[in-house]
């Protein structure tokens, strides 16, 4: 299994159980991204704690989630990032752009904050 889904209230966290977010398997996680949106969901929170490697076509699945989830009003949270992970994210500057906590817990607290908001 390379990914593990967990539906939560308000928020889908999704796992990355690969080592290597690479072009072997970017596509398949955009795939679970569009069906997660596809299915009414606008807040996804990506654990990458167990992914050690990321390259370009592996962003790019991060950042077709980031951009569902904007598109519908919701929240894309990324955490539990790799030291080499967090360093291409951060070389790329996408840490301007995405929301990135230590935690999944903070994360999903994150996208509860961000709901509360919208709805005031």
């Amino acid at each position: 299994m390379k990914f593990e889904i967990e539906k939560k209230e308000k928020v889908v966290v999704v796992m990355t159980k690969v080592e290597k977010l690479d072009a072997l398997v970017a596509p398949e996680l955009k795939s679970e991204f569009v069906l997660v949106a596809k299915n009414g969901h606008k807040n996804i929170v990506l654990d990458m704690s167990d992914t050690r490697y990321c390259d370009s076509s592996g962003l790019s699945a991060v950042l077709v989630a980031n951009r569902l989830c904007r598109d519908a009003g919701g929240s894309f949270v990324l955490c539990g990032l790799q030291p080499t992970v967090e360093k291409l994210i951060t070389i790329s500057q996408l840490d301007s752009v995405l929301k990135i906590t230590p935690t999944q817990n903070e994360a999903v607290d994150l996208v509860y904050m961000d709901e509360v908001e919208r709805d005031l």
